[in-house]
């Protein structure tokens, strides 16, 4: 028979260790006030984590054309929109062209600012712009000159990419290190800092070089966050909790929008984002140190002062003996070396685990590169890039949340592949409905960044449960790492467009069919036990698992 304790909760099996989450259901409480203010405490440093993406609006392509020497254009301070400019350069369907125009006659005949005739041009041959006229000044590209040179400006975005990789281990070091406090700490300081210096670049590759040190020393920034949020939430609450904490980040990008929308030129921007994050200094006599890392560095006098701290603030209790199992528990025992299990002969010796080793990293390709990319060419959707932006962030929110909703209700696989597969035909019917039935247009660009939001809360979980205990966190490094590949190549589809306009929706279309065609060959995990043997992982979606919930 069940123990049950006072109150009505069932009690902990006695053989079985006590650990945190046993605590937090049975005593501190899973969710209570204490959580709720460290979801609080880290809404700037989430929100400033997605000003990274800033790069979409100071590093836009604007509109620009040749310089026409012959009418007195002298340099790029120049009116864009000469009333003679047709004279001089060919239209295409976005106006006037803006890398070529019509050679020049020769002689002597020379028109001014005022009057430019087309006798002056050969208007059956064209040339290449020897100089540029912008029709504005908000982006690197007015600065810094780079006009038609589409490549080395989408660069900006591929570096924050790589250094978002780059960060990766850095953050985990310092985290596992020195603390998760430090570690939110100093990626916020970093993030700001380097981003208010790039606001002063006098050249490009100043600015890219500051772009990727930025970056790489910053970008921890959200993974910090989340596991100071998340670490301390019971078990029932960490589904709810996570898409509340990307929602978050899906309202920073909206300020970023609206912060870029009202702040110009791009340096100004620049400075007004990342201003406010030195305000995270204070947090060093804020925030508490993780419970769990405190625990594992065998800190246990802190551990157990933030533990009373949590029962107060919770209005619970935790009992000195509660206490003792924690601080006592026993430690996992450290295998030698030849004793540990080969994670790559485990791969080639299964045939079910090397399919998802080939599988899952497809997934989170087409997700983060479905995800950024429609984020990134919102830009293009009509005259106001920044609504556009601001209303593919906002759409990610109820996507994040429908996840949370209907997981548990269809299952992993359905919630995965029907996200995978809505995105692609919402991408594909955008790249074929007419230009101007723009509200239709616009409905389906936000489906399809409502779907992939689904597709990112899920993605998660899902391939968590496909994988071992033994294996679990190197496959799902693994498939997140190889994932980025998505957020480097995103912020290049923009250019694509010069190709062919649906150019990068039928990419996004295309890798959306082929993710929600390999969601289907892998095994539903709804209501089965996280597996910890290998034999276990190979056995879900064959065998009825025990381990369902009654």
């Amino acid at each position: 028979m069940m123990n049950v304790r006072a109150g009505g909760k069932p009690a902990a099996d006695p053989d079985k260790p006590v650990d945190l989450d046993d605590v937090l259901a049975n005593e501190l409480g899973q969710f209570g006030y204490f959580q709720l203010r460290n979801i609080i405490l880290v809404i700037i440093p989430i929100m400033m984590s997605s000003f990274m993406s800033e790069y979409v609006f100071s590093a836009a392509a604007i509109p620009h054309r040749c310089q026409i020497p012959e009418c007195g254009e002298e340099n790029m301070f120049q009116e864009y929109n000469q009333n003679w400019i047709s004279n001089a350069a060919p239209k295409t369907g976005y106006g006037v062209s803006y890398c070529t125009r019509y050679a020049p006659q020769g002689g002597n005949m020379y028109g001014s600012l005022e009057y430019c005739p087309a006798n002056l041009f050969n208007m059956n041959k064209t040339i290449a712009c020897e100089g540029y006229v912008y029709a504005n000044n908000n982006s690197v590209v007015y600065d810094f000159d780079l006009g038609c040179q589409d490549w080395l400006r989408a660069l900006a975005g591929t570096l924050n990419s790589a250094g978002i990789l780059l960060a990766m281990p850095i953050t985990g070091y310092v985290s596992d290190r020195y603390g998760r406090k430090l570690a939110l700490v100093v990626s916020v300081f970093n993030l700001s800092l380097f981003g208010l210096i790039r606001a002063f670049s006098t050249n490009y590759l100043m600015y890219l070089i500051l772009q990727i040190v930025q970056t790489t020393l910053g970008a921890g920034t959200f993974s910090s966050a989340y596991i100071f949020a998340a670490e301390l939430v019971g078990p029932k609450y960490r589904v709810a909790v996570s898409a509340t904490l990307s929602s978050i980040f899906a309202l920073g990008e909206v300020i970023l929008g609206t912060i870029a929308w009202l702040v110009q030129p791009w340096r100004y921007m620049l400075i007004a984002l990342h201003v406010p994050g030195f305000l995270v200094i204070l947090y060093c006599g804020v925030l508490s140190e993780s419970v769990r890392w405190l625990l594992s560095k065998k800190k246990y006098d802190e551990a157990r002062k933030i533990l009373e701290n949590v029962a107060r603030i919770n209005k619970t209790r935790i009992s000195n003996k509660s206490i003792e199992a924690l601080i006592n528990m026993p430690q996992q025992p450290i295998l030698e070396k030849e004793g540990k299990p080969n994670l790559f002969r485990a791969i080639i010796s299964s045939p079910i685990l090397l399919r998802r080793v080939l599988t899952t990293p497809v997934w989170w390709i087409t997700t983060i590169f479905v995800y950024y990319g429609l984020s990134i060419n919102s830009a293009h959707l009509s005259e106001t890039m920044y609504l556009n932006f601001i209303l593919t962030c906002i759409i990610e929110i109820p996507g994040f949340y429908t996840a949370v909703l209907v997981m548990d209700r269809t299952g992993r696989k359905l919630t995965l592949s029907s996200g995978f597969f809505f995105s692609a035909v919402c991408n594909i019917a955008f790249v074929f409905i007419p230009y101007n039935l723009s509200i239709i247009r616009l409905v389906f660009f936000l489906l399809g960044k409502f779907s992939i939001s689904m597709v990112m809360t899920s993605l998660y979980l899902y391939t968590s449960e496909l994988y071992p205990t033994e294996y679990r966190h190197s496959l799902l490094a693994f498939s997140s790492m190889i994932g980025r590949i998505g957020a480097i190549t995103a912020p290049l589809t923009p250019v694509l467009m010069s190709y062919w306009h649906g150019t990068p929706c039928m990419m996004f279309a295309t890798m959306g069919v082929l993710s929600g065609l390999l969601v289907l060959s892998q095994p539903e995990t709804l209501g089965t036990k996280m597996p910890d043997t290998l034999a276990e992982a190979e056995a879900l979606g064959r065998t009825v698992d025990l381990g369902r919930a009654s």
